[in-house]
């Protein structure tokens, strides 16, 4: 291969890798509304362990009603919730956990959670939630 013949090959390839999509995170403020907190108490039926974000579901039961609906809540990515003291099994399908965290915008039952407390353990785990993280607009 000729001198300019790699060369050109060297900048098709730098220019491939440099035009490949970043992963992108997406923005609290653009999933989640600050003025809407919840702090809900239920059964942990699944937790996904995986990145970008970890997440867990919880069984509520409504006061008014007395139905039962299922909850979904974002938490940081794994690596931060180890530094913060997580592990895989801080979460156990069956564990009775009260979640303190900020409703989704679309008032669906998802959010992200800020502080989760084990109700047999009384520990309570910070979730690394990206709420006031720099970028995101503080909460007025």
């Amino acid at each position: 291969m000729t001198r300019r013949a790699l060369s050109f090959s060297a900048i098709i390839v730098g220019s491939l890798v440099w035009a490949a999509p970043l992963p992108a995170h997406h923005s609290f403020a653009a999933e989640y509304d600050s003025t809407k907190p919840v702090k809900l108490t239920g059964a942990v039926t699944r937790v996904d362990w995986m990145n970008p974000h970890a997440y867990f579901y919880i069984d509520v039961k409504d006061a008014a009603s007395g139905r039962v609906q299922n909850w979904a809540f974002e938490l940081a990515a794994p690596s931060v919730l180890q530094r913060q003291g997580w592990t895989r099994s801080t979460l156990k399908v069956g564990d009775v956990i009260t979640v303190d965290g900020t409703r989704a915008k679309d008032g669906g039952n998802h959010g992200n959670a800020r502080s989760v407390i084990n109700a047999a353990t009384g520990k309570k785990y910070g979730a690394g939630s990206s709420e006031g993280q720099p970028g995101e607009p503080t909460p007025q």
